[in-house]
């Protein structure tokens, strides 16, 4: 009896373990958490940016997966100084990602020009499926890169995009036209990819 007793202590034991893992898994970074919550959700956070080279080798590097969780105090907290972060007049960008701010976390915020009052619009864990063989010329600049604005005409002009909202959900959607150019631009963060590496292609591709 005592043996069954302790082997049944032993397996729930596991389990809790197991579970707490789980539930721990995919979230922030003990400095993450320490940056996001020395503030309340309305103060923008710092802007990461290439002329700085600490900040330019977290800008390299790729985020990772968050779960969604709109209970998640911590995940709550940061969304919210995302966005305080992108529509700060010190700021004004159309869109923003996580490592912007120094948190590698696959998070985004994008402003929709397609949609009515072109609303800013959160997107967990985004990845573009599919890219039109149809380009458009735009100009483009990046909180990240200040004082520069450059012309690209190697976007795509629409992008087929799955993403994770807060609540959980899985979506997929097809956006076009300057919108999709935000979303390239802001998946391109989340793998460590820069629009001047875009246009350093282009130069490379015009001069063969």
């Amino acid at each position: 009896m005592k043996n069954n007793l302790l082997l049944i202590f032993t397996v729930l034991s596991i389990i809790g373990c197991s579970s707490y893992k789980n539930a721990t898994k995919n979230v922030f970074s003990t400095d993450e958490i320490k940056m996001i919550m020395n503030a309340d959700s309305l103060k923008p956070m710092r802007v990461y940016k290439i002329t700085n080279y600490e900040d330019s080798l977290l800008l390299r590097k790729k985020s990772a997966y968050i779960k969604p969780n709109p209970n998640d105090p911590v995940l709550h907290n940061f969304v919210k100084r995302l966005y305080a972060t992108v529509t700060d007049s010190a700021s004004l960008g159309a869109g923003i990602a996580a490592p912007q701010v120094g948190v590698l976390k696959n998070i985004i915020w994008v402003q929709r020009f397609d949609k009515e009052n072109f609303p800013f619009e959160l997107y967990l864990n985004p990845v573009i499926i599919k890219y039109s063989d149809e380009k458009q010329t735009r100009r483009e600049g990046c909180l990240s890169i200040p004082n520069r604005r450059d012309t690209l005409s190697s976007r795509a002009f629409s992008v087929s995009v799955e993403y994770d909202t807060m609540n959980g959900e899985h979506k997929t959607e097809t956006i076009e036209d300057f919108t999709s150019v935000i979303f390239q631009h802001e998946v391109d963060h989340l793998n460590g990819i820069l629009y001047l590496d875009h246009l350093q292609k282009e130069v490379i591709d015009a001069k063969n």
